[in-house]
């Protein structure tokens, strides 16, 4: 029986292992991040494999999504992608060794026959399974072979003692062998079921540490079983707990989880993802925000969580706006120029270097690059100011104050601190006090009353474009 592994000794290979049947989210992509993670935290190799042998369910589309959001979030592999229907004959060669051995057996008991089976064993209180009707045993006689019967292969499940292993996620597992049925491992068309072929993915590719989502807790006694027999060293396993939704439910596209890739497009930083899926999991002490290669430094098996992690999207928005203020303002600019490109600002006009500094100035009030890029737009199209704001700001008691505010502007150096004095002064003149003269300037310059300073916005917005609205109300 399996005793503990010493997988942990060689050098550390993981692998991200996902079925192209329905868009990758977020649950799915912490399953990428921790094996990528460890892989780069211990000098390591990480895998990628596409297992595509459900063809009614798999599609490109969903690959797609797999690939782009592994870009996206740089969660880069060393090999791969490999694809399981591509080494169907290294299955089936495989197999052949199995039954050459022992460890596999034909099992003609049809559908109708298993599902009788069944039936009779649940109407006696038994747990249903299939009974071994076909296993070889010495000294037993087997049925009859019928006619025209294409029979399944199943694996000699040993049938007694424990299988077991030392979790790092789970801690100790055990499972009884007597509970485990013999497992169908080719169908009646030869073609091998997924539990084999995961088993020799991994001995060829050399996996040392499988850590995965813990629905996959039930298959590992089988696997191990799969391993021993083909002579194979048995990986470490972590088993991470599934990541709810929002309501408390499993994360999945049934319920309502969204494409990886949507993040990107909804204006998240790959940073602040790889920060906040980490912490959905693992944790650093009390360390919330944290950098890729701050993560990549702690990064260890030892303190994964055991219980469920709830997804927050407030959480993620926060964890990205920590993340978009510590970004270097070109670098910012960099991916909020595509943004405007496709809104319509032609490139021309990005080129006169503003974006870096309009950056700078929104950056601390923004969550997303895509509501960066709103403010953004602002200045570098035409502005409809907010209605309700200006009936509030621009009024007829200040039209002379906005009238002398614009000649004062006209005729102004073009920096900050003579927009600020020019502003003084014309307050100076009118006796108003500053919110009464910057609401109403910011709702006719920029479309809104609410900005930061009003010196550094208007001169982003430029002389000739901020003294046409002030006089064009």
């Amino acid at each position: 029986m399996m005793t503990d592994t010493t997988a942990s000794s060689a050098r550390v290979r993981t692998r991200f292992a996902p079925s192209p049947t329905g868009f990758i989210h977020l649950g799915n992509i912490r399953s990428a991040l921790y094996p990528w993670a460890y892989a780069r935290a211990t000098g390591g190799d990480f895998i990628l494999r596409i297992e595509d042998t459900d063809l009614e369910r798999s599609s490109q589309a969903a690959v797609d999504v797999i690939l782009e959001g592994m870009k996206w979030l740089e969660l880069d592999h060393d090999e791969g992608p490999f694809y399981q229907m591509q080494r169907m004959d290294r299955y089936k060669e495989v197999l052949s060794q199995l039954q050459e051995k022992g460890h596999v057996y034909p099992c003609y008991m049809s559908v109708e026959e298993l599902d009788a089976l069944r039936e009779r064993q649940m109407a006696n209180k038994e747990k249903p399974r299939y009974d071994g009707t076909w296993r070889p045993e010495p000294g037993k006689v087997l049925p009859p072979v019928p006619e025209g019967v294409k029979p399944v292969l199943r694996f000699k499940t040993p049938q007694g003692g424990v299988v077991g292993w030392d979790d790092k996620c789970k801690g100790r597992i055990e499972f009884q062998n007597s509970e485990l049925d013999d497992l169908v491992i080719a169908r009646p068309d030869g073609t091998p079921t997924y539990n084999f072929c995961v088993c020799v993915d991994d001995m060829d590719m050399r996996i040392t540490h499988v850590i995965r989502g813990d629905d996959h807790v039930n298959n590992t006694p089988r696997q191990i079983h799969i391993f021993e027999a083909l002579g194979a060293q048995v990986p470490v396993f972590a088993h991470l707990p599934t990541v709810l939704n929002e309501q408390g439910e499993k994360m999945s596209k049934r319920n309502g989880a969204k494409p990886v890739t949507q993040y990107r497009d909804e204006g998240y930083l790959p940073d602040a993802m790889v920060n906040y899926l980490a912490r959905l999991g693992w944790s650093h002490g009390d360390d919330e925000i944290f950098s890729r290669e701050q993560f990549l430094q702690w990064f260890n098996l030892d303190h994964l969580g055991r219980s469920a992690a709830q997804f927050d999207e407030a959480k993620l928005r926060w964890v990205n706006a920590q993340h978009l203020k510590a970004m270097a303002d070109d670098a910012l600019a960099a991916l909020v120029a595509p943004q405007l490109l496709q809104r319509g600002v032609a490139q021309e006009a990005l080129a006169d270097g503003r974006l870096v500094k309009i950056c700078a100035l929104f950056k601390d009030r923004c969550d997303t690059t895509v509501v960066l890029a709103d403010w953004a737009h602002v200045f570098y199209g035409d502005v409809t100011p907010v209605e309700a704001e200006r009936a509030q700001h621009v009024t007829d008691a200040v039209a002379p104050a906005l009238d002398a505010l614009a000649d004062a502007l006209a005729a102004c150096a073009w920096d900050k601190a003579s927009i600020s004095a020019a502003f003084k002064q014309v307050l100076a003149q009118h006796g108003l006090k500053m919110p009464q003269l910057a609401m109403p300037a910011r709702v006719l310059t920029v479309g809104t009353a609410h900005t930061p300073s009003v010196d550094a916005v208007l001169e982003l917005v430029g002389r000739e474009k901020v003294v046409a609205r002030l006089r064009n109300r």
